[in-house]
Order: structure tokens, then C-alpha cells, then sequence
């Protein structure tokens, strides 16, 4: 972050997950980013408007220009293909790893060797287990996690390191196919996303100099405003390759990734998604013909809820108008648990790798032990004479598992727990089934996956809570219908289907984005109507109670997010009631030696500079000069020997690709400069590369006023005048003002007191 004020040490060294509930400060300088307390900062999206800019700008012709947007939509072409490739990929790997394991057990449950068989199906989910959490723990601790939290933070402004690496990258991939194939009650909708956005901000680097792989073209790119575009075009492509729903996952990147949309950027992210389809269909089209191992069924499938005979009257709305409060009621206490359960296990992850591995295993172990004891406790049922598919199942999927049931028989609680979850999913939204699971199997399975993806979570490989939350949700949506029987023209399957929208709506908090990805997901059109009525009242619900899920984890993990409204308080304050000191300044030229001081004694990224007489009639704030670019005019060495303007050109010195954003972690340290007692005593004409023109408020504004500036614009700094100040992001977040003015609490808490006595006296 740039220009904070000295506040509370402690806050500014210390994530939030390990801070006392009474001491939440979520604007402190580190962050968990994936299992890591990262460093974080701020990203650039405004234009530094200087006179080296406008020089450059000013070279570029037509050509050039065509050229940038041509580039623009060939990455989004290419980070589509490449998605939708990896998608499939990460799928097709799942699909067999997970196939042959549960091969082999079946194969081993048919000949009764059941203890050999927990051996098997145990084993293999531990190394397979331990393997995600290795490579997590040592190769990428990034990678950990769904990665949504750090890409929402990253396109709110905030930038944490490593989290596009091709490191993480590769361990993103690699590890969700490990983590989902052991039978974790985590998904990959999550990490495909992050994966989407680490290939958007990978292609929009340009290459690297360094090992020669790097293309002129791409220079344009190199900026925070253009990779943010390319990130939310690789966020909504990570949706659409993970459901094969390419208007769901541009509306998921609208509605719950985006800070800043505008409608040339819709159109590149729909055109994204679009290529994500189209190579989805062309290389399941592949799979069709039996050249994909044991994939084809599962992974990326339509759930088999078709449009054909869905009539629903009256008396079906009360049904599922429950539904939608039991959908609510649940996502609350859902993200409440996890939230709790995010510090215990931080708490944990503290003392060590060793303690993450450990924690990762002892998950394992505890999971498949309950997905091989508990199908146990059903009994076994006698297949139905008129089942669409054969009973009972032999091999890896379909709804009627044999384990250890007799011939003709079924276990119906081990089709659901003891198979992958998109063939879990599938079990209960398929129709004409109304009569295969018993009461028992169904509570059993909603209490399992309620409390195992909450415990799944927080261990350190990729995990995400898409895949989970829709399995958890379509069980007691499953159960309801099995309650209202007849007397609902809706079938099971579409009660399943209903269910699994309430509890995304209850923890998630989406509407549009979700209605649309469970219709394409399910092809079942008709059901639009229900969708919006149950999305909207379990979201309605649950508001009344937290935040959604990912809002949760990003407050735990210490983003410093900005949201869109600014809190009453704020109001009563003045932008002069926050800004605090010290406050660096430079002149227009400055000595050498003061520069490198000041850089090598704070943190901060922007600096004003002021001129003043003998170089202006009388003292003024010339603009603003950024911390990146102050380091490269000292790597350069474009120095003078008096501090007298000459007329040497500093361009002949310096490039426009100097000044570009270097990917992440190649960022030019003071520390690296080596510079003479000579040089020291030199000086820096620094106005040709200051932002004359930088957002400046006067001091007097409010602050509300100045954060929905601030955040609508996306800025990194906002100059105060005339009393020169600078407000960051940490000064904007609601539990730094308070902390600043602790007087607002007491007043707010005696307004509650006057809204609403009695609760609070029940309370």
C-alpha cells in the first residue's frame, strides 16, 4: 500500500486470522494469500499523465493502435482456448484417477474382500492426498484454496505476490486434479478460475526477457489496467469451462468478480466464453468416441434434468418458497462455520509446513473412513424391475451401487457417498428416481457433505466450494421433495435442483449469475421461473445474517477490499479527518541522495512533488511520482550535475517499456542499486516523469465522497489539497476510521440502541 500512516505496529504486521476477535483490522500491509502471510500493495489503474507519456502516446499511428486492439482480442481468443484445453484436461484426469480407484474397490467389494478394499480406496486417497498438499505446501503456497478471494481482491485493486505465477499456476492444475481425484469433498470450479486468471495475466506479461520468450506486440499490455481486463476475461472463462456455461460465467465475473466493467470489456469476456464452449463441444465430441479412457459420463456433463413434461402449478410455489428460507437459513450458518473453521486451521498452518501436511492427511484419513463406513448403516434395497440403467451397477458410476449388498440388490446411500461428486450430482437430479433413495441415506449424505466441505477447505492444496455447495444443496432439495411426495407436480430430480440454488443463493449470494449457470448447467428452462423465486428469497434471507462466502474469506484472509457503498459514518468525516503523516515530499529536482533515503526508509509508493522558486514564481504541487519509477530513473542513472535545467533530453536515457509493470515479483529494488559517493551528490530532474494532472480533493470533502471517487476510478492515490496529503485504500477501510475515531462506535452503538431497544435487550 502507499503513503499509509504509522499507525498500530501490530496491525500492520499481522493477518487478520490470527488477531483477537475485539482487534479485527482487515487494512494491514500482509495478507493470507493462499496458505502464506504474503506482503500486499496496491495496484496502479490510473494513467500517469506526464510529459513522457504524452511524448509516446503522440509516436503511436494508426498501425500501432490497430495493432493494440487487434492484440486485445487475440488473447482473449487465446486465453478461451487455452481454458477451455485446460478444463477438459483437468476433467478427463479426474474422471480416470478417480474411475480407477473406484474400480478397483468395486472389483474388490464384488469378491468380498471389503478390508482389503477399505485398504485400497484409503491409500489411495492419502497419497493422492498428501501429494496436492506437498506440492502446495513447497512449491506454490499460493495455489492453496479456491483462489476466487485473491482474484476478487487483485480485481478490486489489491495485489498480493505470486498468485499468477506459472509456479502457481502449475500447481493450481496439477493439485485440484490430485485434490478432487481423492475423494475430498472439494471442487475445481474455484481453482479453474484462478487458473483462467493466472493464464490471462501469464499471456499478458509479454513473454519473459529473460529466457528470450517475449514479443514486442505485447509491451502495450504491460499495465495494470489492460491485465485487469484480461484477468476478468480469464475469471469468467474458468466458470464457463468448469459448468460449460459460457453466459453463466460472464455473468459470474460480472456480478461477484468485477469492480469496474464497461461494455467493450463484456464484449471480449463473452467472446472468451464463447471459445471456451466451442472447444469444450469439440473435444467432448472427441470423447464420444471411446477414446477417453473412463471420461465421457461424468465431469463435464448436463445433469440430465431435461424440459420435456416440467408443469408445475400454484401449489408448488409454497414448496419451494421453504426452500428458499431453509436455503438461506443453512448458506448463513454454512459460511459461520467455515469462517470458524478458516481460523482454527490458520491457527494451525502457523506452526509450519509440517503441521499443514499433517493436517491435510488427518482430513484424509477422516474422510475416507466415512465414505467406506457409512454406506454400512443403509440397508440394502431390491432393484426396481422398471430402472433405466442396469441394477445393480457395476464399475465406477451410475445410481445403483452394489457394495455390499446381494445380488439384485442396491445400496442407495453408497451410490451417492461412495462415488465422485459430479456422479453424486447426477444421481440426484436425474429423473424417473423418485422411489431409489430412502429417507435415512438422504439426511446421512446432507449432515456428511455439510461438515466434511466445511472441514475439506482450509487445508493447503487447491480446493473449491462450488462443486460441494451444489451437492449439499441438492440432498435436502432431494429430501424435501421425498417429504411433499404427490402432493407436488414437481419430481424429485427438480426438487434437487431447486435445492442445490437455494444453498448457492444462502452462501454464495448471487442471483443472476447462478440462475443462469444451474439452467445451463441442468438444460432446463423451464424451471427459470422457480430458479429467480428461490434464488431471491435465500439470498434475501441469508443477508440478514453475514456476508456472502468469499466476502468472508477475504475479510479472514485480510484483503483490504473497497465496497461499493460507503458506510454512514463516513459522512459525518472529512477527507482532512483521516489523512495522517509523515507525508515524504520531493521537489522537482531532487538531490540523489535524498531520493535513495527516502526510498530505503519507507515503504510508500507515491510521492508528491512540489517546485518551487528558483524554478516557479512561488511554491506549488506539481503532481505525483510513483515509487517504480523513481527506482528506474536511478537504475538508469538519468542524472544531472547541478540542479539547474538543462536542455539534455532524459527520452534519449529512458524507454516507454522502462516504465512498464514487470510481471509479478520483477519489480526493480532500491536495494539492488549501486550507486557512487559521485553519484550520490548528483541530482534528478523529476518532472517530465511526474503525473502533473493526478485526482486531487480538497480537504473539506467527505469522506463517502471521496472513497466512492476513489474506488469507481481505481485509484492507488488520492492527493489532498491545499494542505498536500495523501489518502490510500488503508485510509478508506471502515476499521481504520473507526480505529482513528473511536467516538463514531459509541455513537453508532447509542443509534442502535435508539432503532432497536428490544432486540438488543433480548440480545
Amino acid at each position: 500500500m502507499a503513503a499509509e500512516s504509522n499507525g498500530d505496529p501490530e496491525s500492520l504486521t499481522q493477518p487478520l486470522l490470527t488477531l483477537q476477535r475485539s482487534n479485527i483490522n482487515s487494512t494491514s500491509q500482509v495478507a493470507i494469500v493462499g496458505a502464506n502471510v504474503c506482503p500486499i500493495e496496491s495496484l496502479d489503474y490510473e494513467i500517469a499523465e506526464n510529459d513522457f507519456f504524452k511524448q509516446d502516446w503522440r509516436t503511436r499511428g494508426k498501425s500501432q493502435i490497430f495493432r493494440f486492439i487487434f492484440m486485445k482480442w487475440l488473447l482473449c481468443f487465446l486465453i478461451g482456448g487455452i481454458v477451455g484445453v485446460v478444463g477438459f484436461c483437468i476433467n478427463l484426469a479426474v474422471e480416470n484417477l478417480a474411475g480407477v480407484k473406484f474400480v478397483i474397490t468395486s472389483n474388490m467389494m464384488l469378491e468380498r474382500r471389503f478390508g482389503m478394499a477399505f485398504l485400497v480406496f484409503s491409500l489411495s486417497n492419502f497419497g493422492l492426498t498428501l501429494f496436492a498438499a506437498l506440492i502446495t505446501a513447497l512449491v506454490s503456497p499460493a495455489a492453496a484454496g479456491s483462489g476466487i478471494p485473491e482474484v476478487k481482491a487483485y480485481l478490486n485493486g489489491v495485489d498480493a505476490p505470486g498468485i499468477f505465477t506459472l509456479r502457481t499456476l502449475f500447481v493450481k492444475i496439477i493439485g485440484s486434479i490430485s485434490a478432487v481425484s481423492s475423494s475430498l469433498l472439494v471442487g475445481k470450479a474455484g481453482p479453474l478460475v484462478h487458473t483462467g486468471a493466472c493464464i490471462a495475466s501469464l499471456l499478458g506479461q509479454g513473454g519473459s526477457k529473460k529466457h528470450g520468450l517475449t514479443w514486442k506486440w505485447l509491451r502495450y499490455f504491460k499495465n495494470d489496467r489492460d491485465r485487469r481486463d484480461l484477468v476478468t476475461c480469464g475469471s469468467a472463462a474458468g466458470i464457463a469451462a468448469a459448468f460449460r456455461a459460457p453466459v453463466g460465467g460472464l455473468l459470474f465475473a460480472l456480478e461477484e468478480m468485477a469492480s469496474w466493467w464497461r461494455s467493450a470489456l463484456v464484449w471480449r469476456a463473452f467472446f472468451t466464453t464463447a471459445v471456451v464452449a466451442i472447444v469444450l463441444r469439440a473435444l467432448i465430441d472427441v470423447c464420444l468416441s471411446g477414446k477417453c479412457g473412463l471420461f465421457g459420463k461424468g465431469g463435464l456433463i448436463m445433469y440430465g434434468v431435461t424440459s420435456s413434461n416440467v408443469a408445475y402449478h400454484i401449489v408448488d410455489v409454497p414448496p419451494v418458497l421453504l426452500l428458499g428460507i431453509i436455503g438461506g437459513l443453512l448458506g448463513s450458518l454454512y459460511n459461520f462455520l467455515l469462517e470458524k473453521v478458516l481460523r482454527v486451521y490458520n491457527l494451525i498452518n502457523e506452526k509450519g509446513i509440517p503441521c499443514k501436511i499433517v493436517l491435510a492427511c488427518w482430513i484424509s484419513i477422516f474422510t475416507s473412513c466415512l465414505l467406506f463406513g457409512l454406506p454400512w448403516l443403509a440397508s440394502c434395497r431390491v432393484c426396481p424391475i422398471d430402472a433405466g440403467e442396469a441394477c445393480p451397477t457395476i464399475g465406477r458410476s451410475g445410481n445403483y451401487k452394489k457394495f455390499q449388498c446381494p445380488p439384485g440388490h442396491y445400496n442407495d446411500l453408497a451410490s451417492l457417498i461412495f462415488n465422485t461428486n459430479d456422479d453424486a450430482i447426477k444421481n440426484l437430479f436425474s429423473k424417473g428416481t423418485d422411489d431409489e433413495f430412502q429417507y435415512s441415506s438422504i439426511i446421512i449424505f446432507f449432515v456428511t457433505c455439510f461438515f466434511l466441505s466445511i472441514l475439506s477447505y482450509g487445508i493447503v492444496a487447491p480446493a473449491g466450494l462450488f462443486v460441494p455447495v451444489i451437492v449439499t444443496g441438492a440432498s435436502y432439495g432431494r429430501f424435501v421433495g421425498m417429504l411433499i411426495g404427490s402432493h407436488s407436480n414437481l419430481n424429485h430430480g427438480l426438487f434437487a435442483v431447486l435445492g442445490a440454488a437455494s444453498f448457492l443463493g444462502g452462501s454464495m449470494r448471487m442471483t443472476v449469475s447462478l440462475c443462469v449457470i444451474l439452467l445451463e448447467l441442468t438444460n432446463n428452462l423451464l424451471l427459470l421461473p422457480l430458479m429467480m423465486v428461490v434464488l431471491l428469497i435465500s439470498k434475501t434471507v441469508a443477508d440478514a445474517f453475514d456476508s456472502n462466502i468469499y466476502d468472508l474469506i477475504m475479510k479472514a484472509k485480510g484483503f483490504p477490499y473497497l465496497e461499493t457503498h460507503a458506510e454512514p459514518f463516513m459522512r459525518q468525516l472529512t477527507v482532512g479527518d483521516v489523512v495522517s503523516g509523515p507525508l515524504q515530499l520531493f521537489h522537482g529536482i531532487e538531490k540523489v541522495a535524498n531520493v535513495v533515503h527516502v526510498l530505503r526508509t519507507t515503504r510508500h509508493n507515491g510521492f508528491p512533488v512540489i517546485d518551487k522558486p528558483p524554478h516557479s514564481e512561488s511554491p506549488f504541487l506539481y503532481g505525483l511520482i510513483l515509487r517504480a519509477h523513481l527506482t528506474e530513473l536511478l537504475k538508469k542513472k538519468a542524472f544531472l550535475s547541478d540542479p539547474v535545467p538543462t536542455d539534455i533530453d532524459a527520452f534519449k536515457q529512458i524507454s516507454a517499456e522502462d516504465f512498464m509493470k514487470r510481471g509479478s515479483g520483477h519489480n526493480n529494488m532500491i536495494e539492488d542499486i549501486e550507486l557512487t559517493e559521485e553519484e550520490m551528490e548528483m541530482f534528478l530532474d523529476l518532472r517530465p516523469f511526474t503525473n502533473a494532472s493526478p485526482y486531487t480533493v480538497v480537504e473539506t470533502m467527505s469522506l463517502a465522497k471521496a472513497l466512492i471517487l476513489f474506488r469507481e476510478v481505481g485509484l492507488r492515490h488520492l492527493l489532498r489539497s491545499p494542505v498536500v496529503g495523501i489518502l490510500t485504500r488503508h485510509d478508506f477501510m471502515p476499521e481504520h476510521v473507526l480505529a482513528v475515531h473511536p467516538t463514531l462506535i459509541r455513537s453508532r452503538w447509542k443509534r442502535l440502541r435508539l432503532q432497536f431497544p428490544r432486540l438488543l435487550k433480548l440480545s
